[in-house]
């Protein structure tokens, strides 16, 4: 949800209020609904989705500044936009959402990057964070 959110915010330029408003939420029960999500479920990760646009728009400048600085050889704006989004909502995840481990935002990422993106964007994503990963929490995992 957050990522089709910014998604269209970058080819529409709506407020956040608006994207989150003119969600279609009933849609999204009846795509996930054989996958067997509850309503409940979908309110639940459209409050989180909310959580992660608002956030993620909010510190975009130092997030795509950490971004830039990772992404060698490539400017944000000639990537392509759903890469650009999934790197800014996994790094708000990873720098903003100290609950959420960053070898789970990274999986979830990198799987967001194959479904929508290109056959390369799966390979990006993991390169950019898995970099930012070591520069924004330098302990190991244990």
């Amino acid at each position: 949800m957050a990522l089709q959110m910014l998604y269209q915010r970058e080819l529409g330029d709506a407020a956040p209020s608006q994207l989150l408003r003119e969600f279609d939420i009933h849609a999204f029960r009846a795509e996930t609904a054989d996958a067997g999500v509850s309503p409940r479920a979908s309110e639940l990760a459209l409050d989180y989705a909310r959580t992660l646009v608002e956030g993620s728009l909010a510190h975009r400048e130092s997030i795509d500044r950490l971004v830039a600085d990772q992404a060698d050889n490539w400017r944000l704006e000639r990537m392509p936009v759903v890469d650009r989004n999934v790197l800014r909502l996994a790094v708000y995840e990873m720098r903003f959402q100290p609950d959420v481990p960053a070898v789970v935002v990274i999986d979830e990422a990198i799987e967001l990057a194959k479904k929508f993106g290109s056959e390369q964007s799966g390979r990006f994503v993991n390169g950019i964070l898995d970099a930012l990963r070591t520069t924004l929490d330098p302990e190991p995992e244990r």
